[in-house]
């Protein structure tokens, strides 16, 4: 009997074991979901497993996500019932989250479309001042909804009073015949109508020349076009498209390039390229040649840092009073303890000192510009008082705190900068203070700034010549005058100066610089984006691309690049010299050439000089490449990696030796 209780037993647990090891899966009539603003939608959701069998979740959260710690405000939940209520038109992103199933946690992403209301107000716009037979028209609409959003597409319905154009089923309009054509435009019984001429094209020949005969992957190429009649008279204002052709040096690739309408080309891959300038019936072309960059130079690691007992956060590297080099690092998650280290010989960092404070989680560490004082920031402190800590590091072997500050700070300090005895500190992640430290050992605070706008937030705080720039996640970057004079603000009463933001809302970190190859004012604009959450124990999907936006015109900021690497997201950066160290969390250090003008995707054009895979053997979390920030220090490429430590490597002028691409084992090299 108690033979067979026991077979009984086994064959429960194994029946048991089959079906809790089986995969799950959220269902929901999320899926494919479509309301209108205002409306609001009950969601049901249930677990699956594979087998179909059905299972009801203990706990279900709905929450939705634009970035990272970003709400989108298209939509809103209410997290007590669970409804889903539209706010803005566009497609949003709602997340299932099932808790308290199994030892795991079910989540799921669901695409939700708000609709656009019925048009109200419908514009259009001729983009030219000429429009010759034979060309396309240059329309541009304008669409205001009964709620008052607008948008810039729709299918709206094209229709000419006459024969003098021709319109295809995608709402292009071609000028056939000279002569005053008339559109009429509409959309949701809304109706509107623009008037032009077509003109004969006047143009006997068209002359086109370039600013280079050859080029490189990567570099800006102007071509010009001028149109002359016969009695060769130069035509002024004449519209011109630009196009091109061509094949790429690489038998297993495809010529890519892109070229705008002002005729500003750049190639992302070595071939033989054909411009093309075309003004209604006449067109001339001239030939490009574009060479790759070449600019790939081998990289070495040189030193680690080894940090097992818990993840690693932000760091610095820094000039000591004693002339020796030195780094501070904080941690994430865990105990509130950071690091010093002596790293004047890069090969072997050595901790020589930590401070322990309250709090979970160290995330940003600086040090002052003269190496006397180092600013951590604390979040999750038992006491809820949270701040910051003002550190003596004159002797970075014996660091001695100060002073502490939370005043308006308990809500959390993510991030800070110190400038000029100031220290510019984070907020609850809102706003920011500034805090005057004159006297180390008695902080005060002396101003705030918040953009004050609806779901205000801010990420990151960045201080160069008397301008603070802020990162406000959907807000975009702010510039701030704290000191500059532009603006005629000061620490005390900081002043806006720019701004820009862009779509994806998941502004996250900023660094200005001015090109020295060109002079142009950039500032470029990370994003940071968890599409599957956090996971702490792991490595994680990450995604995001930096923007380079021109600020030469501070009213007129224009993004005019990025730098976007395939399958990672990124993080904290560094530039120096026209080079971009930029850590992209599970892809490393990339170090990318931006010099010259920027213009398209820096990564696809080859600027790469090369990449550092920071991931350790020995750390937190082994191998696990998760790198938090980059910074350029005596000729050293110095970085922090979440799961590791920090290390450090160096970018030889050689260029890579691919001819030993295939050997598992090389000599270790020492770097001096």
């Amino acid at each position: 009997m108690k033979k067979l209780k026991n077979t009984l037993l086994l064959f429960i647990l194994i029946i048991s074991s089959a079906v809790f090891s089986q995969e799950m899966f959220l269902k929901s009539n999320l899926e494919g979901l479509t309301i209108d603003v205002g409306e609001v939608f009950e969601p049901s959701t249930y677990v699956e497993n594979e087998n179909g069998d059905i299972t009801t979740c203990p706990n279900l959260i709905y929450y939705n996500k634009n970035g990272a710690l970003n709400w989108d405000d298209g939509i809103s939940v209410n997290r007590r019932r669970g409804t889903i209520r539209g706010e803005k038109p566009g497609k949003h992103k709602v997340i299932a989250l099932c808790i308290g199933l199994s030892d795991s946690r079910l989540s799921r992403d669901f695409d939700v479309t708000v609709n656009y209301a019925k048009a109200k107000e419908l514009s259009v716009n001729l983009n030219t001042e000429k429009v010759y037979v034979g060309s396309y028209v240059p329309l541009s609409y304008k669409i205001t909804d009964d709620y008052g959003f607008t948008r810039y597409d729709a299918n709206i319905k094209i229709k000419s009073d006459n024969d003098l154009v021709s319109i295809d089923d995608l709402n292009n309009v071609k000028a056939i015949n000279p002569g005053k054509a008339k559109l009429s435009i509409s959309l949701d019984n809304v109706e509107t109508s623009i008037t032009f001429n077509i003109i004969k094209n006047p143009i006997d020949e068209l002359s086109l020349t370039s600013n280079m005969t050859t080029a490189r992957t990567g570099d800006v190429v102007i071509f010009s076009a001028k149109a002359y009649d016969k009695k060769n008279k130069l035509i002024s204002n004449t519209p011109i498209v630009y196009s091109y052709s061509g094949e790429s040096f690489d038998k297993s690739n495809t010529a890519s390039a892109l070229i705008n309408e002002n005729g500003k080309f750049v190639a992302e891959t070595a071939g033989k390229y054909l411009i093309t300038a075309t003004a209604g019936q006449r067109s001339s072309s001239i030939p490009l040649i574009v060479y790759d960059r070449g600019i790939q130079r081998e990289i070495v690691n040189v030193g680690s840092g080894t940090v097992q007992e818990r993840h690693t956060s932000d760091f610095w590297v820094f000039e000591g009073v004693d002339g020796g080099d030195y780094a501070v690092s904080g941690t994430w998650g865990a105990d509130g303890t950071t690091y010093f280290w002596d790293v004047t010989d890069p090969r072997q960092p050595k901790r020589i000192d930590s401070v322990k404070v309250d709090a979970r989680t160290v995330n940003d560490v600086k040090v002052s510009a003269d190496g006397k004082i180092s600013v951590i920031s604390r979040e999750g402190a038992s006491n809820r008082k949270n701040g910051i800590l003002i550190l003596d590091v004159t002797n970075p072997s014996q660091v001695n705190i100060l002073s502490e500050y939370t005043k308006n700070l308990t809500g959390g300090v993510h991030n800070v900068f110190i400038y000029e005895n100031h220290v510019y500190a984070l907020s609850a992640g809102q706003r920011f203070y500034v805090i005057n430290i004159d006297d180390p050992k008695s902080p005060y605070e002396v101003g705030m700034f918040e953009i004050g706008e609806e779901g205000q937030a801010i990420h990151d705080v960045w201080v160069e010549d008397g301008i603070a720039y802020t990162s406000n996640w959907k807000h975009g970057v702010y510039m701030v005058d704290v000191g500059n004079g532009i603006a005629g603000g000061s620490p005390s009463d900081p002043k806006v100066i720019s701004n820009y933001s862009y779509e994806s809302g998941a502004h996250h970190a900023t660094f200005p610089f001015k090109s020295k190859s060109t002079g142009k004012f950039y500032t470029v604009l990370g994003d940071e984006i968890f599409p599957q959450g956090i996971d702490v124990y792991t490595t994680n999907e990450t995604a995001g691309f930096l923007h380079f936006v021109d600020f030469s015109d501070l009213n007129n900021p224009v993004e005019v690049a990025r730098y976007e690497l395939p399958g990672h997201g990124s993080h904290n950066y560094w530039i120096e010299d026209d080079v971009l160290y930029v850590a992209m969390y599970t892809g490393g250090v990339r170090i990318v050439d931006i010099s010259g003008e920027l213009m398209g995707d820096l990564f696809r054009q080859g600027r790469e000089i090369g990449h550092i895979n920071t991931g350790n053997p020995n750390g937190y979390i082994p191998n696990a490449t998760m790198t938090w920030g980059a910074q350029l220090y005596k000729g050293h490429v110095f970085y922090s990696d979440h799961n590791g430590g920090i290390g450090s490597s160096k970018v030889l002028p050689i260029k890579p030796d691919n001819s030993r691409i295939n050997e598992y084992l090389t000599r270790p090299r020492i770097i001096d």
